[in-house]
């Protein structure tokens, strides 16, 4: 990386790769990228990395928007297949693991286990988180259709209303957790419709608070304010068909998240999706 400050560029892309859940990464990048503030900042996760295959493939993806990797990787081989694959590619990457493995190693003249995963415990519990954020990853923003239904929860809204982070966050509790955009006046994909309905929550705003985040992406992005995008008419326009399609559903619950955190969304989607598992399975035992 280089050594001088250059002009601001407001946008950037991280990839936060792990041969575990990535965490670690994870928690360090957010520590990072709270210290830029109004830079838009594209992150994307690749857990469970220990493969050649996965290594290439996150490695074209940030060549061709030049990314920065940030990585955790303790298995050797990979690791250094990551490292010589960055430089020759000339990618920015930060290795978090490996200086600070090999410094304590020839401190206390011990060598890691170079286990991945052992901070949480290799596990079956362990490994289905790992699979539910590669299903979020792989079914982010109306991606993977074909395997909808395998979903715990589809997450559907209008563009900004936090179903990407919505649906990380979920999947590190284990929940497999997909996104599906709702754009005004196209017709949600015919795969949204034939999953089982009770699967599915609707992350609403208010219109103000909507117009303002967009507003902010545009000008992060350094794009005019007077497009469509963060029209209030327009806004209005889009929420009011997202409410017309949500109804023709079963119809599906809604989840208000203006003012709310994360954390306090969550709680809400995972209290409805549990709420219908009961009725579910309570309507199973009555017919039998």
């Amino acid at each position: 990386m280089t050594g001088s400050l250059q002009s601001p560029d407001r946008r950037c892309t991280i990839f936060i790769v792990s041969d575990g859940i990535g965490t670690t990464a994870q928690a360090a990048v957010e520590a990072a990228l709270v210290q830029f503030p109004g830079v838009d900042f594209d992150v994307r996760r690749y857990p469970g990395v220990r493969t050649r295959e996965q290594v290439l493939e996150v490695v074209e993806e940030a060549a061709r928007v030049d990314g920065i990797i940030v990585h955790t990787i303790v298995i050797v081989e990979v690791r250094r297949l990551l490292l010589r694959e960055c430089r020759q590619r000339l990618i920015d990457h930060v290795d978090l693991l490996g200086p600070l493995l090999g410094q304590i190693s020839q401190k206390i003249g011990m060598r890691p286990l170079l286990q991945p995963g052992v901070a949480r415990g290799i596990d079956a519990e362990y490994f289905h988180r790992v699979d539910a954020i590669q299903y979020a990853v792989r079914h982010d923003d109306g991606q993977g259709l074909d395997t909808l239904d395998e979903a715990d929860i589809v997450l559907v809204g209008v563009s900004r209303t936090s179903k990407t982070p919505l649906s990380v966050y979920l999947s590190m509790s284990g929940w497999k957790v997909a996104n599906v955009p709702i754009v005004l006046g196209v017709p949600p994909p015919r795969q949204l419709e034939e999953i089982d309905q009770s699967k599915i929550v609707g992350l609403i705003i208010d219109k103000d608070e909507l117009v303002r985040i967009r507003q902010h992406r545009l000008q992060a992005l350094g794009a005019a304010l007077d497009g469509e995008y963060a029209d209030p008419e327009k806004v209005a326009e889009e929420l009011a068909y997202f409410r017309r399609i949500a109804r023709r559903g079963r119809p599906w619950p809604l989840v208000n998240i203006t003012g709310k955190s994360i954390e306090e969304t969550a709680k809400e989607v995972i209290s409805i999706i549990q709420r219908e598992r009961f009725r579910s399975h309570a309507g199973e035992v009555a017919s039998r």
